[in-house]
């Protein structure tokens, strides 16, 4: 039954993407990150519905009058330059039998990542994939953190089997980025989102959506902390800390947070804390050491090779993976592609700052100010974890990079439009215009 719904939803939504090409990454990315064939258990598990979207929404690009433009900023030129240096240590791999089905994965969500900055390019689109991939996240936030509450703190909280969030240090880092998207959404809830709603726009309001997005953040809150993941830890406590310097409501923040603090001292077994201990011994710990091993044989296999080892070489040539978005890329690419790497994310970030500034003076431009922000609260998150999980290749942060750069794009064009001026009026008209003594007559009959 279950993968039966699932297969009508998706081949549902395919003839509104033919009408309008955008409603394709929407749902790519709802499949891409909830992936809900992943909870089925008959065909629906492992059929190819990402691809077919995906080549329904290039048909509909085809057959679309819709004009589609792709910003060259420095930050699609750079990752454009990292996509072609991949490419060539594909190339060039040591093991080109694990290199290639990687590379075959990794193209496709660079190509997305592309579409999705010539499809999502104004305000209202923003605002409606940001809200597809806040509740598609979210779902596993909102479900593990009631798991956890609900008893089952013993146990770690775990993504869809078969996914890039499969295990729990893959699900804490992307719970981890979706705390700030869910706290955007609260803040700035569009009623025209809800619209697109049609079975539960005429049930709920802006308020009810609010009160349910401050509950969610809560509960994925918990859900990280109850994936017993170390470097999950590391990374909700920094990305908490920049929050906190960030928000403009510090103290509210703090309210919100102790709570938290106080259920999970409550709930959470005494083997977590062990567990969260050995941060402060990582030497005498196995998994740790493993990870410092593994960032060596990163470094050697770097020096000894220009291009690096390819995509997965490190799973052959240390017999470890590389449980780091920075050495991952050091030893599968060189220290060529660690450097673009490290650019793209520097050229992202001063994105997001310029946003920040640039519409700090706009009221009308309040929402790109503060998703520029809750983007960098979610990036810290990014940077501090995954320096212990080799998730350089997940989309979450390649589509962040897309909605910054739209986003700019978007506060540029609004900054840049002219400003209409108004007419002159003649003397007369004015005179003649002018309100009455009795017209400005307040409530209550004051004057």
């Amino acid at each position: 039954m279950r993968d039966l719904f699932v297969t009508l939803v998706i081949f549902g939504s395919l003839p509104f993407i033919l009408k309008r090409p955008f409603v394709g990454i929407l749902v790519w990315a709802w499949i891409g990150y909830m992936n809900p064939h992943r909870l089925c258990w008959g065909f629906a598990y492992s059929f190819p519905f990402a691809q077919i979207v995906a080549l329904t929404t290039l048909a509909s690009m085809v057959l679309s009058r819709e004009k589609k433009q792709l910003p060259w900023t420095r930050e699609t030129i750079v990752l454009l330059v990292l996509i072609g240096w991949m490419f060539l240590t594909t190339v060039y791999s040591l093991y080109p039998l694990l290199a290639w089905p990687q590379w075959d994965k990794v193209w496709k969500i660079m190509l997305v990542t592309y579409l999705t900055m010539m499809l999502i390019n104004d305000e209202y689109r923003l605002k409606l994939l940001l809200f597809v991939i806040a509740l598609s996240l979210g779902f596993y936030g909102f479900k593990g953190g009631l798991f956890v509450l609900t008893g089952g703190s013993e146990n770690s909280v775990l993504g869809p089997e078969g996914s890039f969030i499969s295990e729990r240090n893959s699900i804490g880092l992307a719970l981890i980025m979706t705390v700030p998207l869910l706290n955007f959404m609260r803040m700035h809830c569009d009623a025209r989102i809800l619209r697109t709603l049609p079975l539960v726009s005429n049930y709920v309001t802006e308020r009810r959506v609010r009160i349910a997005l401050l509950v969610g953040t809560g509960l994925t809150l918990v859900a990280v902390i109850g994936t017993h993941s170390r470097g999950a830890l590391v990374g909700v406590s920094c990305m908490l800390l920049f929050y906190l310097m960030k928000s403009r409501q510090k103290f509210a923040a703090i309210l919100t947070l102790i709570p938290m603090v106080i259920t999970l001292v409550a709930v959470m077994p005494e083997k977590y804390f062990d567990r969260m201990a050995t941060i402060q011994t990582w030497q005498q710990d196995n998994s740790a050491s493993e990870r410092v091993r593994a960032w060596g044989n990163a470094i050697d296999l770097a020096n000894e090779r220009f291009l690096g080892g390819g995509m997965r070489a490190l799973i052959r040539y240390g017999g470890r993976d590389s449980h780091s978005i920075y050495f991952g890329m050091l030893g599968e690419h060189g220290w060529v592609g660690l450097a673009l790497f490290v650019l793209l994310i520097l050229f992202t970030w001063r994105s997001a700052s310029w946003i920040i500034k640039q519409s700090k003076p706009h009221p009308g431009l309040d929402w790109a100010r503060d998703l520029a922000a809750m983007l960098q609260v979610s990036l810290i998150g990014y940077f501090t974890a995954g320096a212990f999980l080799g998730l350089h290749y997940f989309d979450l942060f390649y589509h962040y990079v897309a909605i910054i750069v739209m986003t700019r794009r978007v506060v540029q064009l609004r900054l840049e439009a002219p400003v209409a001026e108004p007419e002159a009026v003649p003397a007369a008209s004015v005179a003649s215009a002018r309100p009455r003594h009795h017209d400005l007559a307040l409530p209550g009959g004051r004057t």
